[in-house]
């Protein structure tokens, strides 16, 4: 796998939903057009905008194709609105053994998938995933953003170790899976990831990789720190204002996420980092102010802040859940029991055994 000449390839999968990112848009295309190990295609799929839909694909039935013959194709989110439902939508007409996701603000370096795809030399390996590096839009971090939660703007944070390593789970914005693996577990959970400004705003990509782990308690999930992509900041994502709604969002989703597959799981990653890494964060932003270098003082606060307003949206999820206000499912993806025969042969043994039977089963948190 890791000389780049697999017959069976990658599918990259990039979900959009607004013309207001065309330019983005492009160059996410355009950076996994430039691969060292060439995707076998790219999935646009738009997410309920007719317009958006229509203009992509006027361009790129006009574009040529690489030199590697990787073609564009862009597809109508099949399900409801949202980025779960629109990755699902891609995975189920993924022709690669292997499903890569790039979001639609990031641009991926040279070698991504080639970094990717050498982690799956591993037959155990069922998902990899990237580190990803924030754009900001003004050019440089604000004083008061601490790295610790650079989650916050989708971006790895401080506190994942480095190197290539075993997670709990992957960032859904830098990710790779074995197809095989949606076989075992199903899809992306609808009704908790991302639905333009609407909450809860992320975790369905903990939620899935939890349940992928319970389907096949052999796999391995990794992390690999050369495999980058730069992610775009907007403007809006820099201010203080955007922060305390997407911590607070956070706790809301980890209600969910704790619901569905129990919070000992649910939660095992996150009592490190509220335990070790934000404590230790706290005492670095006053040790810097107390030496008078700047934003110290904001960035001890700023933990502080997303610290409580996590806390305090957890705890209203939790309620909200304990009463049924609040569902979400997943379920098998749409014509896994019939995948191509390349992402087959290229599967595990254990994923085609568990397959259609763990793909079969619903959960979430019911009315």
């Amino acid at each position: 796998m890791s000389d780049g000449t697999s017959p069976y390839g990658f599918s990259v999968v990039i979900c959009v939903y607004t013309e207001d990112r065309w330019e983005d848009i492009l160059a996410a295309v355009d950076s996994v057009r430039k691969q060292s190990l060439p995707a076998r295609e790219t999935l646009l799929v738009v997410d309920h905008n007719e317009r958006l839909l229509s203009r992509l694909t006027e361009e790129y039935a006009h574009r040529p194709s690489p030199a590697s013959g990787a073609e564009v194709r862009v597809l109508p989110n099949a399900g409801p609105r949202g980025l779960s439902a629109g990755r699902n939508t891609g995975i189920a007409a993924a022709r690669g053994a292997f499903v890569a996701f790039l979001d639609d603000d990031a641009v991926a370096e040279r070698d991504w998938l080639h970094h990717f795809s050498a982690a799956y030399d591993d037959p155990r390996v069922m998902a990899v995933g990237g580190r990803t590096l924030p754009a900001w839009a003004s050019g440089r971090r604000p004083d008061w953003f601490p790295e610790e939660f650079d989650w916050v703007v989708g971006c790895t944070y401080r506190g994942l170790p480095p190197g290539r390593v075993p997670v709990r789970n992957v960032l859904g914005g830098n990710a790779s899976f074995r197809r095989t693996a949606f076989d075992a577990a199903g899809g992306f959970a609808t009704g908790i990831g991302r639905d333009g400004s609407r909450r809860p705003l992320g975790c369905e990509e903990t939620e899935l990789c939890i349940r992928l782990s319970k389907a096949l308690p052999e796999a391995i999930l990794l992390i690999d720190d050369r495999a980058v992509i730069h992610h775009k900041v907007p403007t809006a994502r820099e201010r203080f204002g955007y922060f305390r709604t997407r911590v607070y969002a956070e706790g809301l989703s980890k209600a969910l996420v704790a619901r569905s597959v129990g919070a000992q799981k649910g939660l095992e990653s996150e009592r490190r980092y509220t335990t070790r890494v934000l404590p230790a964060g706290v005492l670095r932003g006053v040790r810097d102010a107390l030496r008078g270098r700047e934003g110290g003082a904001g960035r001890a606060g700023a933990i502080v802040t997303g610290v409580t307003l996590a806390a305090g949206g957890y705890a209203l999820g939790t309620l909200r859940t304990r009463h049924g206000g609040t569902r979400f499912s997943w379920g098998p993806i749409e014509g896994a029991g019939c995948a191509p025969p390349d992402a087959a042969e290229a599967g595990t043994e254990a994923g085609s055994r568990v397959g259609t039977e763990a793909a079969g089963r619903s959960s979430g948190v019911r009315p």
